[in-house]
């Protein structure tokens, strides 16, 4: 038994450490893609920040003396690029952290309660097994008395067999199960949210490219005859203006695509929200499933109860071997009840919690 009990404790144990670690692993994974972005951003804006070196030859008009050229140059546009290059790539990371989030409760969802319910099952069988344990010692009591048979004791060695079978077929359903730590928001917040950074990064881009529209590039540098090769060299700047005349319609365009973009997201397939729908109807098959094996399994109860009445004072040798197969099969029809009560329980509140209106 302490041998027993210490493999439930081990095993109670081990998916905290499991969830621990993937815990870690997903931060990781998140701050990894985070630093990613924000490394090509900083790459990005650097490179629009530094002006623009030029140099090279020009002859201004045919005739006159070829001349060597050397200016910089920066953009204005490029200037307010760089900016808003950083900020979408935080809008970026932002989507990445609430897509991560709300597609792991969209798979995980059920996979936890399901090895959430397994765990519960272990408790379940262990209390069967020391009920079975004192009805078998009382049975083989009365085997050494001469009151009953040693086939009605192997009976219930056989249904001890089973539960011991049942156990080791929970245990590796457990261990066959992996489940990170899932956030505890509602999963229709964590879809708002991910909707949210969707239309953020959709916007931040849209300004991205607006940027487009117009530009302001100035320009300084000095020029030097080469041909003949004249003494002094002359300083020049130019100041140049750029403005796309069709930029009300791209704007108008743009806004339109990110409205285009959340109707998009909100019916396809593969996106959360219609996952979150996905999930919901799932629950709720499966919470009607268990609400049809609960009453099954009252229905069975209660012909056992009947039965169990039935023999409550009979002491003859084949009443008693009656009365402990129905003890023993009442056992196993408590771990049944009591696994499909904490399911729908479990199933109740998650469905409760994320999808109540």
């Amino acid at each position: 038994m302490y041998r027993r009990n210490s493999m439930l404790a081990v095993l109670s144990f081990l998916p905290v450490l499991a969830s621990h670690a993937a815990a870690q692993n997903i931060q990781a994974d998140e701050k990894a893609y985070c630093a990613y972005l924000d490394e090509q951003a900083k790459a990005q804006s650097d490179f629009l920040r530094w002006p623009d070196a030029l140099g090279g030859f020009t002859q201004p008009e045919t005739g006159l003396p070829m001349q060597l050229v050397a200016s910089a140059q920066i953009s204005l546009s490029n200037l307010k690029k760089a900016g808003i290059n950083l900020d979408a790539a935080r809008k970026n990371c932002e989507l990445y952290k609430a897509s991560t989030d709300v597609l792991l409760t969209l798979q995980y969802a059920l996979p936890a309660i399901e090895k959430d319910a397994l765990a519960h099952r272990l408790l379940l069988i262990d209390e069967a097994y020391k009920s079975l344990d004192a009805l078998v010692a009382k049975t083989t009591e009365m085997v050494a008395a001469q009151n009953m048979t040693r086939p009605m004791l192997v009976s219930l060695l056989a249904n001890r067999i089973k539960l011991d079978s049942d156990r080791a077929e929970t245990q590796s359903k457990i261990a066959g199960i992996y489940v990170p730590q899932l956030p505890d928001r509602p999963i229709g917040a964590q879809v708002a949210a991910k909707q949210s950074s969707d239309i953020a990064e959709q916007k931040s881009l849209a300004r991205l490219t607006r940027q487009n529209n117009w530009d302001i590039v100035l320009s300084a540098g000095a020029h030097q005859q080469i041909d003949p090769v004249a003494n002094g060299v002359e300083p020049y700047g130019e100041v140049s203006l750029t403005y796309n005349l069709g930029s009300r319609i791209v704007d108008k365009h743009l806004d339109r695509s990110v409205d285009a973009y959340a109707s998009w997201k909100r019916v396809q397939e593969s996106d959360v929200e219609r996952g979150m729908e996905v999930l919901r109807d799932q629950v709720v098959q499966t919470i009607v499933a268990q609400r049809n094996r609960i009453e099954s399994l009252e229905r069975e109860s209660a012909e056992i109860e009947r039965n169990l009445k039935s023999v409550n004072d009979a002491d003859t040798s084949a009443a008693l071997d009656f009365r402990n197969q129905l003890i023993s099969t009442q056992l196993t029809l408590g771990i049944e009840a009591g696994d499909a009560a904490y399911r729908l329980d479990r199933l109740q509140e998650f469905l409760d919690k994320n999808f109540k209106q």
